[in-house]
C-alpha cells in the first residue's frame, strides 16, 4: 500500500506536468497512435494496452489503434516496432520478455536499450510463492529449511522454461543457496493444478493467477516477490522481509518508442500516458485485475530496464537457464 500511495503521488505530479504541457500549446502532431502489442489478444499486456489506450484517446482526442503482433516470445512485434518511424505514431508494449529475449536469443534484430526510447512503466505485479493449504510449510523460512534438509527433493512449479516466474524462483534459490528442483509448465493453470494435487511442493506465479485459490483457502501464500508488501496480501511478507534483503522481482508492463524519437515528442508521450494512468477509473480497473498502476517514466524507466538486464543476466548465467 505504501508503494501504491507513492505511485499515486508521482502520477499526480506528472499529470500536473501534463496539464502544463497542454496549456503551453505543445501537442503530439501524429494521428492515429498505434500501440504494438507483441502478444496475443486477451492476455494481461493486451488488456493493459487497451485500457491505457482508451484513456489516452479520450483525453487527447487522438485515435489509438491496438496492433497485436505475437510470435517468437514477443520478438516479432518488438522488431516491427523497432523499425517504425520515430515520430510518436508507434509505441510498443513491453514486459519481462523484452529482457529475457535479449539474454536468451542471441540473434535478435533489435536491442532493448539502443533500439528504443523509454516512455513509461504502466503496471507491475508481484509474483507469489504459494504452497498447498495442506502443506506443512507455514512460512517461506520453513520451506527453505525443508529444502536445505532435503537437497533436490522439494520442487517448485512455474511457467517456462525461461519465464519471469522461473527467474523469480531461481533468484530465490540463489539467494537462499538451496537446491529446489524446477518443474516447468506450459502455463500457470497446469502448475496450480499440480500444486493442488500435491505433485509439486510449491509454485511461483503471478498473484492474479493464484488469487482465486488463495481466497478460497486452497493455497497458502508464503511470500510476495516485490520490494514492498502487496496491498491485496497485506499480511504476507515479502521475500526480502523473510531474510533475503536484496531480493526483488516483479512482472511488469511498459511502453517504449522507437529509437531517435525526439525529446520533445517523448515528453508529450510521457505526459499523455502519465495523465491517463492518473485517472481514478483506470486505476480502479487495474487494481481490480491485481495490478499496481504507474511507475518510472523517461530516463528513470530506461535505467530500470538496464538494471534488470544486469540482474537477470547474472541469474540466468548462474542457473544456466536456456530456451528449449
Amino acid at each position: 500500500m505504501r508503494r501504491f500511495n507513492h505511485v499515486l503521488a508521482g502520477l499526480a505530479a506528472i499529470a500536473t506536468a501534463a496539464g502544463a504541457i497542454s496549456a503551453s500549446g505543445a501537442e503530439l502532431a501524429v494521428n492515429p497512435i498505434r500501440i504494438v502489442v507483441p502478444f496475443a489478444a486477451g492476455g494481461a499486456a493486451d488488456s493493459v494496452a487497451r485500457m491505457v489506450g482508451q484513456q489516452v484517446a479520450e483525453r487527447s482526442g487522438k485515435t489509438v489503434v491496438i496492433d497485436n503482433r505475437p510470435g517468437a516470445g514477443s520478438a516479432v512485434g518488438t522488431e516491427l516496432a523497432s523499425r517504425a518511424a520515430p515520430d510518436g505514431g508507434t509505441l510498443l508494449v513491453v514486459g519481462n520478455a523484452l529482457i529475457m529475449n535479449k539474454l536468451l536469443r542471441p540473434n535478435l534484430a533489435y536491442d532493448p536499450v539502443t533500439s528504443f526510447e523509454p516512455v513509461c512503466m504502466l503496471v507491475d505485479s508481484p509474483g507469489v510463492v504459494v504452497v498447498n493449504a495442506s502443506s506443512e510449510f507455514q512460512t517461506l523460512g520453513q520451506l527453505i529449511d525443508g529444502a536445505r534438509a532435503n537437497p533436490g527433493k522439494l520442487s517448485y512449479g512455474a511457467v517456462g522454461p525461461a519465464s519471469a516466474t522461473q527467474l523469480a524462483g531461481e533468484m530465490l534459490k540463489g539467494a537462499a543457496n538451496v537446491d529446489i528442483t524446477y518443474a516447468p509448465f506450459p502455463g500457470a493453470a497446469p502448475a496450480i493444478t499440480a500444486l493442488l494435487g500435491n505433485h509439486i511442493t510449491a509454485a511461483v506465479a503471478l498473484y492474479s493467477e493464484v488469487a482465486p485459490q488463495i481466497k478460497a483457502g486452497r493455497l497458502r501464500a508464503l511470500a510476495v516477490t516485490s520490494r514492498e508488501r502487496f496491498s491485496a496480501l497485506r499480511d504476507v511478507p515479502t521475500v526480502a522481509e523473510s531474510g533475503y534483503k536484496d531480493y526483488e522481482m516483479s512482472i511488469w508492463v511498459g511502453l517504449l518508442a522507437p529509437a531517435k524519437t525526439s525529446k520533445e515528442t517523448l515528453g508529450q508521450l510521457t505526459a499523455m500516458v502519465s495523465s491517463a494512468l492518473a485517472v481514478p477509473e483506470l486505476n480502479a480497473r487495474l487494481v481490480a485485475q491485481e495490478l499496481s498502476p504507474g511507475g518510472p517514466c523517461g530516463a528513470d524507466f530506461g535505467a530500470l530496464i538496464q538494471r534488470m538486464l544486469d540482474k537477470y543476466g547474472r541469474v540466468i548465467k548462474a542457473a544456466n537457464i536456456k530456451l528449449e
